[in-house]
């Protein structure tokens, strides 16, 4: 056996070494703990729970559009001219009313600036119009969507949940998907995703015992610069209608930090610190209210507590409201990952069994041993001697595509078992085709080492060309798939990968291996 061969053959026997070990690592607790420890279950396979999440973007242009107006309000000031949202159903319109014709290049200036690039400008009769344009609308809508999608990864991350799957489902639709392979308790997981932990403050104007009773004092019509929000001042205060500023003075994404504590008499609250920029915001807010105004801390649109302010606050304080103590952690666990920019909502919520997903597992192991042994069979029986060495890369090409699975961690799915036994499949297609072609060259008379040699020659570019085209076909899979989608096109891949290796190389080598021990002349059995 020549240096070249003896070469190869080890080449082959390190990376058999190296691909089960990416199998079972190092083994503990037994091999079917150290393969699951490596080679991580799918929902469908370990039983969880599947969400598709509609993520309501609108209110993220209708807070963009708000906090513009606030910005807007104060550049303005000195020039008496004064900027409202007038039609609700229009939030992304902003009207400036007040324009004296000696401020009109005022007004004009300020509103053209950088800040305000997203939005088109049009001057009717001395006041001005900016609209959001259609690009910034969509930029916009985009950005809610990836920010939804960050912050419920990391809050479920935070949750502890093993191999979790969050990415956008359905194209231009604004949806998420959730996938949380061996949840069990899915009512919590739904409260922590949903709830935007929406904490604001906001200046309180006045306090109503009623709807009606507001909506009297009012005249039906609540001005477009405030709201009347649902809640109660404090602990266990009867519920009351407050008139509260529209603009947030402090929101969910001006929280630097929260934390889970207890008050004075026991009970369970949350600490907070705000961003540099939000505690300064927040200590002008306060300082003008100080001894006269009240302040209203709203979460998910309802009034937890009002209350005055003695002396001004800077960046931080503490939210009290009859939490109990796993609520007041949840809280603080939103609050540091961050308040989601839009409410959302559940367009499908399903649960997988784990009952189901062993059931699912066993059926698809049976199908993959039951495949692979009636190929095996197939190969000995048509190909004789020959087919020993197809069946010796059919089986390194199962321990390579596993192996590459154990190394990156990829997530096994039941789709995923199908992308397995389709690679048997390609193997034996390869095999066939290269065995083939060997058989035609033996034909025409060539000894076993001349056909072999122009046997794989000729059979390697269609191998290679078939192997390429499904490759592609499985990318676009990835791309634009899901979950269990993705599962079969990374499987399907990995085998392809492993399969152009073991028909052509390690066939090859065994071939010459078989003929290095045989006489000069030797038939060849196949």
């Amino acid at each position: 056996m020549g240096n070249k061969l003896a070469g190869r053959i080890g080449f082959i026997v390190a990376v058999l070494v190296i691909f089960v070990y990416g199998i079972f690592g190092i083994p503990h607790g037994g091999f079917k703990q150290s393969i699951t420890d490596r080679i991580h279950l799918g929902l469908d396979l370990q039983g969880g729970t599947r969400l598709v999440l509609q993520v309501h973007v609108a209110e993220a242009i209708n807070s963009s559009t708000d906090r513009d107006v606030q910005t807007l309000n104060t550049a303005l000031a000195s020039t008496g001219a004064t900027a409202t949202k007038l039609d609700l159903l229009h939030p992304e319109v902003i009207t400036i009313n007040g324009v004296t014709p000696t401020q009109q290049s005022a007004v004009h200036d300020i509103i053209t600036g950088n800040v305000y690039a997203a939005y088109s400008i049009a001057n009717v009769s001395g006041n001005y119009t900016m609209t959001m344009t259609p690009s910034a609308i969509t930029q916009l809508e985009s950005r809610t969507l990836d920010q939804s999608i960050e912050t419920i990864r990391e809050r479920i991350d935070k949750l502890g949940v093993s191999e979790p799957h969050v990415e956008p489902y359905g194209v231009g639709d604004n949806q998420i998907l959730v996938e949380l392979p061996g949840v069990t308790d899915q009512d919590r997981v739904e409260s922590i995703i949903q709830s935007t932990a929406k904490l604001e403050i906001h200046g309180v104007i006045n306090a109503y015992g009623s709807e009606q009773e507001a909506m009297t004092a009012l005249n039906n019509v609540i001005p477009a610069d405030q709201e009347l929000v649902k809640g109660s001042n404090g602990i266990g205060g009867p519920d009351e209608f407050f008139l509260l500023k529209r603009v947030a003075v402090v929101e969910g994404t001006d929280f630097r930090d929260a934390q889970a504590s207890t008050d004075e008499n026991g009970r369970p609250d949350i600490t907070f610190n705000l961003t540099t920029e939000a505690g300064d915001r927040f200590y002008k807010f306060t300082d003008s209210i100080k001894g006269t105004g009240q302040m209203a801390i709203v979460l998910d649109n309802k009034v937890r507590e009002v209350a005055g302010v003695q002396e001004p606050i800077h960046d931080q304080g503490r939210i009290t409201g009859g939490f109990t103590q796993e609520q007041a952690q949840d809280l603080s666990l939103m609050l540091r990952t961050g308040s989601l920019p839009a409410s959302i909502s559940y367009l499908e919520t399903r649960s997988v069994g784990p009952s189901l997903g062993a059931a699912s597992i066993h059926q698809g192991v049976v199908a993959a041993i039951a495949g692979m042994l009636a190929v095996m069979v197939f190969m000995l029986i048509y190909y004789r001697g020959a087919g020993i060495n197809a069946d010796l890369a059919l089986v390194l090409n199962l321990v390579i595509l596993l192996g590459f699975m154990g190394f990156a961690g990829a997530t096994l799915t039941l789709p995923g078992i199908a992308g397995v036994i389709l690679t048997i499949g390609m193997g034996v297609d390869s095999n066939v085709l290269i065995f083939e072609r060997v058989r035609e060259e033996l034909r025409l008379g060539k000894t076993a080492a001349a056909a072999i040699e122009d046997g794989f020659g000729h059979a390697w570019v269609t191998i290679v060309d078939t192997h390429i085209t499904t490759i592609v076909s499985a990318g676009i899979l990835f791309i634009f798939g899901t979950g269990p989608v993705k599962g079969f096109a990374v499987t399907l891949t990995f085998g392809l990968l492993a399969n152009i290796f073991t028909a052509v190389f390690v066939s090859r080598t065994i071939f010459d291996y078989l003929l290095s021990k045989k006489g000069r002349g030797a038939a060849l059995s196949i």
